[in-house]
């Protein structure tokens, strides 16, 4: 999210995604409209310093940490610590207690799953998404079918290129045992960086509800 937040979050979607890097036109740097209690907040990091990333969970209150770099399982560790605030004395702590934190792996043909395994137990979940040049973004999908052989039961997000062009496959990989958690969804519903098209995104929900419910969705 970057620009018409409000509006995105009137479709009620499980996750909003917040970025917290630079170098990427959807960088966030203004004020978090109320959101309903049910959506939670995501913010996106790229090998942040750990300093700020804690002020970003602190001043935006946001429940998950999306880790979009080559970031460790000792940083994550380091991140979820309790820390005192700059300037403040020992006994007010930054809280990280119940921020959960996504590790992203980009795919493009193939993938080694023995990298997913120091982070076992550390994270709760992973987030596969589409190699490229650009860290997300990229506007096309990675080969589904390398997930077959997830051998992990930890969840992950699928991520990387979702449009609606996919929708006949995404019931298909739905369909199978595979943990997934949720949908990300971002440039095939923008207009511009940062500015999703609504009308496309409600199109998008209205395929996956089932009995009134929505699958997972992150925006």
């Amino acid at each position: 999210m970057k620009y018409n937040t409000q509006e995105v979050a009137a479709l009620q979607p499980d996750y909003l995604g917040f970025i917290f890097y630079e170098k990427s036109p959807r960088n966030y740097d203004g004020e978090i409209v109320t959101l309903p209690e049910n959506i939670k907040k995501v913010g996106v990091f790229v090998d942040a310093d750990i300093a700020f990333a804690k002020a970003h969970i602190e001043k935006y209150n946001l429940d998950i940490i999306q880790l979009h770099g080559s970031e460790s399982p000792e940083y994550i560790q380091e991140l979820l610590a309790p820390s005192p605030k700059q300037g403040k004395v020992s006994s007010q702590e930054v809280k990280t207690e119940g921020v959960e934190v996504w590790k992203v792996f980009s795919i493009k043909d193939t993938f080694d799953f023995d990298r997913l395994t120091p982070y076992e137990g550390t994270v709760n979940a992973f987030l596969f998404d589409t190699k490229g040049k650009e860290k997300g973004g990229n506007g096309y999908t990675f080969d589904w079918s390398v997930l077959k052989k997830y051998p992990s039961k930890t969840p992950f997000i699928l991520s990387g290129g979702i449009g609606l062009e996919e929708i006949d496959n995404i019931k298909e990989i739905l369909a199978t045992d595979l943990p997934i958690l949720a949908l990300d969804v971002n440039s095939k519903f923008e207009d511009t960086p940062g500015q999703k098209n609504v009308a496309a995104l409600q199109e998008f929900q209205n395929h996956f509800r089932e009995g009134g419910r929505l699958i997972n969705e992150k925006v």
